[in-house]
């Protein structure tokens, strides 16, 4: 997420979407024409369905874009995105995501990613009021209390930076005691992963999500079902 940029005018604002959404037709032809040309069943083939061996869990900010910073294509990656990836176990929308992807399409890895400069991670350092936001970056605001001692340590890009870590970690944390995906992780060795994907360098971070064995087997005995 990025904080919204200055307003323009009503007129000008219009006509600003209106040229960005015709330029996206025209690039969407045009990207659709050269991949005719150079690979011409690819669409074709993809059009009959799909086999992604990633889940995608990131955030909505435009400038994150997966298959892109991934440099995949088109069917490789599963995704979906919200305000500053957050990883809510009674998000509906996101467990049915996390449901389909590993139990119909089997994928292999989960990955949560977070990244520098969010709107939403800074959101949640600051105390500003901001409507229904409050409420989605609870989960987030929960975690800053809990690890105040050690964000007080931090100031600046380095603090909302280490939100992020934190912030993945959690979602990673709460990824392995969906049922689905615990099961998986025992009977097919899924794995889950944290990433941090850098703004300024369009370098992927691995954030450490590791764990004692003896936790993997609590959270089995706590959260599976028979």
């Amino acid at each position: 997420m990025r904080p919204a940029s200055h307003a323009l005018r009503p007129d000008a604002d219009a006509a600003h979407r209106s040229s960005a959404l015709a330029r996206a037709l025209v690039n969407n032809r045009k990207w659709a024409a050269d991949i005719k040309a150079t690979d011409p069943t690819f669409l074709p083939t993809i059009a009959k369905g799909q086999s992604p061996s990633i889940l995608w869990l990131g955030c909505s900010d435009s400038r994150t874009p997966e298959t892109t910073i991934l440099g995949f294509r088109p069917g490789d990656v599963f995704s979906h995105r919200n305000i500053a990836n957050i990883i809510n176990p009674t998000d509906i929308s996101l467990l049915s995501v996390v449901e389909y992807a590993v139990a119909q399409l089997t994928v292999t890895h989960i990955v949560v990613c977070g990244h520098t400069s969010c709107g939403g991670v800074a959101a949640t350092l600051g105390n500003g009021k901001l409507g229904v936001i409050d409420v989605w970056l609870q989960p987030m605001r929960m975690l800053r209390e809990r690890h105040a001692a050690e964000l007080a340590k931090l100031e600046g890009a380095a603090k909302t930076t280490a939100m992020s870590k934190i912030n993945v970690q959690a979602g990673v944390e709460v990824l392995r005691r969906i049922p689905t995906v615990l099961h998986a992780i025992r009977d097919r060795g899924l794995k889950v992963h944290g990433l941090i994907y850098d703004l300024d360098t369009g370098l992927l971070e691995e954030v450490d999500c590791g764990e004692p064995i003896e936790m993997g087997a609590a959270r089995e005995t706590a959260f599976e079902y028979h």
